[in-house]
């Protein structure tokens, strides 16, 4: 009998898989590939969590407002910290009016994409950043955008430093949408 189950589960196990391990295919529209100093990052926005912000990061990649921006904020263990392309060294944003915080359920963990904001949860404006490893601190205090699927070994080899001495920048930035 216990066979019996055990070879039972193993065929369900077994027939689950194929069906668990395909994942949906990114979205054109929401998807930004990013090419860095270090090689492409492609990400994931994730406008059904956070519309206003996907849709600000989305409208900034158009505009060329990423292009050759550096990563001015890198912390070992934490997050690679970018999106300033008015002065380069986190004190600046864009034109365009700041952001309503989105708050979600999603966690900070490697990968996850964020918007940095100053001290006020509704200031976030073009600044992002991802994460190394777990940040689960910032659960519900700051906005998830989206995540890294692939390329992450890229994000891992930015230069570090707070301030970047001679920091990586992001080269270009892309809706793939937008891609012919």
């Amino acid at each position: 009998m216990f066979r019996r189950l055990m070879t039972a589960a193993t065929l369900l196990l077994a027939l689950a898989l194929p069906a668990a391990a395909q994942t949906k295919k990114p979205d054109p529209q929401n998807t930004i590939i990013m090419q860095t100093t270090k090689g492409p990052v492609v990400i994931a926005l994730r406008p059904d969590i956070a519309p206003k912000h996907a849709e600000r990061i989305k409208q900034l990649t158009r505009e060329g407002f990423y292009d050759n921006v550096p990563f001015h904020r890198v912390i070992e263990g934490f997050m690679a910290q970018t999106g300033d392309g008015e002065f380069g060294n986190g004190t600046g944003g864009s034109k365009h009016p700041d952001l309503p915080a989105e708050f979600s359920k999603v966690p900070f963990k490697r990968g996850t994409l964020g918007m940095a904001r100053a001290s006020s949860p509704d200031s976030a404006n073009s600044q992002f950043f991802i994460c190394f490893g777990d940040a689960s601190f910032l659960n519900g205090q700051y906005t998830v955008i989206g995540e890294v699927i692939s390329g992450m070994e890229n994000v891992d080899k930015i230069k570090r430093g707070e301030p970047v001495v001679n920091p990586d920048k992001i080269v270009s930035m892309k809706v793939q949408a937008d891609v012919k």
